[in-house]
């Protein structure tokens, strides 16, 4: 009866300890490989031109981290560790920062629209239907004074269309001068004063310490349906206005290849940078990519390119690795490539 009472114990015991491993929490966060998922299944043109090969998103998996996740990402590689407040500030709630994901993802479709549209010819207008905060940083003057959600539609009286319009009149000014931004939030206009200051990681630079984004809406002709489910973030910009010109054109881009590639689009189509390159050329690479877009930032030391193809030879991928500064650069590369052959 003892043994047998022993044994139940032993047996609780071992399975409260595997669900702690298991399932804990840790303040850490990691960053791994994800997925290289066709674009042709997520993105859809009405009347679109179909093609011979595919283009990819690629993805990095991340989540925080449980006690058995944290001991394997210390041998396995290309799995980053970070401390939790160096992913998700302090007071922002993990729905938070998955809504600015999100957010940004959208964000990053409207500009692929655009982009893509205008290079292929086609209809396309845009609407700016505000400029919103997306997220406060602690110990900056906008906290405690503005929130999330709120929508900035002055500034010392001038109109606010988009981001850079903020941006660009606070850039003017200096530490301690102050700006009197109009606000709505919950349908209420008000007006806040705030003193600009430093922001902690960029001494040399002054705001009020909020991030910003601008929502359009963008009506296309002809239409476009995206459906990126749950994934989130800005890094997929460049492949999206690749996937939406490829089918609003007759010629196949994809010359027969599986093509990815990664970088923040703006609407002017240059490519911006991105994190966690070296995940998604494993990612890729895993996946049967061929052909990998990285954005080159103009060839600048440690740039996402030297990044990346570093990383293709360290896992000694025949995938080829691409720099592209622009929409331009990628499109350029692909309708002076070869078609595949037939094997």
């Amino acid at each position: 009866m003892k043994a047998n009472r022993k044994l139940i114990i032993t047996g609780i015991i071992t399975v409260l300890i595997v669900a702690f491993l298991g399932a804990f929490r840790l303040p850490y966060y990691i960053y791994k490989p994800g997925t290289a998922d066709a674009l042709n299944d997520i993105v859809e043109v009405e009347g679109g031109y179909d093609s011979e090969g595919d283009m990819h998103l690629v993805t990095v998996r991340g989540g925080q981290a449980t006690p058995i996740q944290w001991v394997l990402a210390q041998v396995r590689p290309f799995h980053q560790i970070y401390p939790l407040e160096d992913i998700r500030p302090e007071g922002v709630s993990e729905e938070e920062y998955f809504h600015a994901q999100l957010q940004m993802m959208e964000s990053s479709q409207e500009a692929s629209k655009v982009v893509a549209y205008q290079a292929a010819g086609k209809e396309i207008e845009i609407n700016y239907e505000g400029v919103y905060v997306m997220n406060v940083i602690e110990g900056m003057p906008a906290e405690e004074i503005l929130e999330t959600g709120d929508q900035i539609v002055k500034v010392d009286g001038q109109d606010i269309q988009e981001t850079s319009d903020l941006i660009d009149y606070v850039s003017n000014k200096g530490e301690g001068e102050s700006v009197m931004l109009t606000i709505v939030r919950d349908e209420e206009t008000m007006e806040r004063e705030l003193e600009l200051a430093p922001f902690p990681d960029n001494p040399d630079k002054v705001g009020v310490g909020i991030s910003l984004v601008t929502d359009r809406t963008v009506d296309v002709n002809p239409k476009v349906n995206v459906k990126s489910g749950e994934i989130g973030g800005p890094s997929a910009g460049l492949m999206f206005s690749l996937e939406i010109y490829d089918q609003l054109t007759e010629p196949d881009i994809t010359k027969g290849y599986e093509i990815a590639g990664t970088g923040e689009i703006n609407y002017e189509g240059q490519v911006g940078r991105i994190g966690g390159i070296d995940k998604k050329v494993v990612a890729a690479s895993d996946h049967g990519a061929e052909v990998f877009f990285a954005p080159n930032e103009e060839g600048r030391e440690g740039s996402n390119y030297q990044i990346a193809k570093e990383t293709a030879e360290e896992i000694d991928t025949d995938m080829k690795v691409v720099p592209v500064d622009t929409f331009q650069d990628a499109l350029d590369y692909l309708q002076e490539l070869e078609p595949k052959k037939e094997a």
